[in-house]
């Protein structure tokens, strides 16, 4: 199948609300209704910030099936710049390298604004830590020694290189 990666815009934001109910209930289970993610999706994409944008993957169709937005780390975790703010694909899209592809083009767009290193935080213990840990994930740990569900990246070249994307556009 043929996937185009693309910045999402102000018009994508009902198609991205729904998106992100579907992988979030298909993930997760519940949620917030599509008027409160369209809601959210309207704020978040309009805002004319370029260190908060979000990729989105189109299948040939023009149907949106995965989605990774990045943003500025608030500092919580010292070492790390940007945030992975949140990636779902839609099930039957996974294992297509569209999760690798989007962590590798949010990489270079942290690049690209001057960002070396990036986290997220997710769920301890969701089956998609695996796929982090593939992608050379640092595991974070609380001061305890406790895994809450951080990874990091300190080296966003690295990353952009291991995933296939390094030069390429997004």
């Amino acid at each position: 199948m043929t996937y185009c990666i693309r910045e999402a815009g102000m018009s994508d934001a009902p198609a991205v609300a729904t998106l992100h109910v579907r992988t979030f209930k298909e993930t997760h289970g519940g949620g917030p209704s599509v008027a409160t993610r369209q809601e959210q999706w309207q704020a978040i994409l309009g805002r004319s910030d370029a260190h908060d944008f979000t990729l989105v993957v189109e299948a040939a169709g023009g149907a949106l099936v995965a989605f990774a937005r990045g943003t500025l780390h608030d500092g919580g975790v010292p070492g790390f710049a940007g945030e992975l703010n949140k990636i779902y694909v839609l099930r039957r899209n996974q294992r297509h390298g569209l999760g690798r592809l989007l962590v590798g083009r949010t990489a270079e767009r942290f690049l690209s604004l001057g960002v070396s290193s990036m986290v997220l935080f997710g769920n301890a213990r969701s089956p998609s830590n695996g796929f982090y840990a593939d992608l050379h994930a640092e595991r974070l740990y609380s001061p305890r020694g406790e895994f809450h569900g951080g990874y990091g990246w300190r080296d966003l070249s690295a990353l952009a290189a291991y995933c296939g994307t390094a030069g390429s556009a997004v």
